[in-house]
């Protein structure tokens, strides 16, 4: 599995002004749905209640937020870079700028982890994040997320 495999041009964004997690969550839905055509409304809820069982904020200003969504027929990705960090209640308690959502069918079980491993090791390393920080151009972002994982397969 590859980044690429979860993930379309057209499911990044750069966010502006966000100021609550759940305007995030909405944000993330509104992709997902315009992307993936997955039900913006389903994708919220999902999102919602998956972060009611603690917090997708794994650190170092990254949230990896998922959830299960009936009817997709396979992982999905949605990146978002904030322009101004969202405090997110993370585990080191910094506030977030790189958001990586999946979402998942409700049976995918080993996917959704693979899935979940492959993006928190692409996003735990320093450079990638810094490049992602650096720019605001949806395909220079998608260009730095699906190279990163080439060069680590190799």
């Amino acid at each position: 599995m590859e980044v690429a495999d979860l993930l379309t041009p057209g499911a990044i964004r750069v966010c502006n002004a966000v100021k609550s997690k759940k305007r995030l969550f909405q944000d993330l839905a509104e992709i997902a749905a315009a992307a993936h055509e997955i039900d913006e409304s389903i994708a919220v809820d999902a999102l919602q209640e998956r972060e009611s069982l603690g917090p997708t904020g794994v650190g170092h200003g990254v949230a990896l937020p998922h959830a299960r969504i009936d009817g997709i027929d396979r992982v999905r990705g949605v990146f978002v870079r904030l322009d101004r960090p969202l405090d997110y209640g993370s585990v080191d308690r910094a506030p977030v700028d790189l958001v990586f959502a999946l979402f998942a069918p409700v049976d995918a079980g080993v996917e959704h982890l693979k899935a979940l491993a492959l993006i928190s090791r692409t996003l735990r390393d320093p450079a990638v994040c810094a490049k992602l920080r650096a720019n605001e151009e949806s395909d220079a972002l998608f260009g730095i997320l699906t190279e990163t994982t080439d060069t680590k397969a190799a």
